[in-house]
C-alpha cells in the first residue's frame, strides 16, 4: 500500500478543471456583487440612508452582505430589472418618434392628393406638378 495522498492537482486535467472552476466562481461572484450594487441604486422606493447602509454592508462584509441582500430583497430584483428594461424601451421609442416623426408619410400623401387636384382642375401645369411632386417626395 502506498502512503501517498493524491490530490486533484496531481492530475493535469483535474488541475485545469479546478482552475477553470475557481475562475468561473470568481467571475460569477463579481457579477452578482455588481448586480446587487446596481439594484440598490436602481430601487426608487429605498431611502438614501438605507441605500448607504446596504452598500456599506456589501463592501465591508461582501459575502454576508450579498447573501443577506439576496435573501431580504431578492424577490424584487427581477421586478426592478423588468421595470428598468421597460423604462429604457419606452425612452428609446420616444426618442425614435421624436427623431423620425410620427406622421408616417400620411402628410405627404395628403400633399400629393392636393397637388393632383390642382393639376386636375388646371390650376397648375404638368411641369409645375412634376417639380412640386419631386419636392414632396424628396
Amino acid at each position: 500500500m502506498s502512503d501517498q495522498l493524491f490530490l486533484a492537482y496531481d492530475y493535469p486535467v483535474l488541475g485545469a478543471f479546478w482552475t477553470v472552476m475557481w475562475i468561473f466562481l470568481w467571475i460569477f461572484w463579481l457579477v452578482l456583487l455588481f448586480r446587487v450594487i446596481t439594484d440598490v441604486f436602481r430601487d426608487h422606493d429605498m431611502s438614501g440612508p438605507a441605500k448607504a447602509a446596504w452598500i456599506l454592508f456589501v463592501i465591508v462584509v461582501p459575502f454576508l452582505g450579498v447573501l443577506a441582500y439576496v435573501i431580504v430583497r431578492g424577490d424584487g430584483m427581477g421586478k426592478r430589472e423588468i421595470r428598468h428594461a421597460r423604462e429604457q424601451q419606452a425612452a428609446f421609442n420616444d426618442y425614435l418618434r421624436e427623431t423620425v416623426g410620427a406622421d408616417d408619410g400620411s402628410a405627404n400623401v395628403d400633399r400629393l392628393a392636393k397637388l393632383s387636384d390642382l393639376k386636375a382642375r388646371g390650376d397648375i401645369s404638368e411641369a409645375e406638378y412634376q417639380r412640386a411632386k419631386e419636392k414632396i417626395l424628396h
